[in-house]
């Protein structure tokens, strides 16, 4: 018995942790632009995917957050958020 125990926690703990992703709508609304990068990975956690560019003393780039079928997209330029968009496999709404 005690032989299965250490099994089954850790595969409980696994799915608790992929359970709990912090890309979800709820947290998509959270965002706001004016935000600082840091602000949106506290809400969102790290990135995916991070692109960046840099031209005449503007910096912009894009972050991208991913879970399951639901993918967030956020713009920034000198590191403020400008734009953010959602997109799941029931809805893709843009702001």
């Amino acid at each position: 018995m005690k032989a299965l125990w250490k099994p089954l926690a850790i595969t409980l703990l696994a799915l608790f942790l992929v359970a709990c992703s912090k890309v979800t709508p709820a947290n998509f609304e959270k965002i706001q632009e004016d935000m600082t990068r840091q602000q949106v990975v506290e809400i969102l956690g790290e990135p995916a995917d991070v692109s960046s560019a840099s031209l005449l003393g503007f910096s912009g780039g894009t972050a991208t957050w991913r879970h399951g079928k639901t993918v967030i997209t956020v713009r920034f330029v000198n590191d403020k958020v400008v734009s953010k968009q959602i997109d799941t496999a029931a809805a893709t709404s843009a702001y």
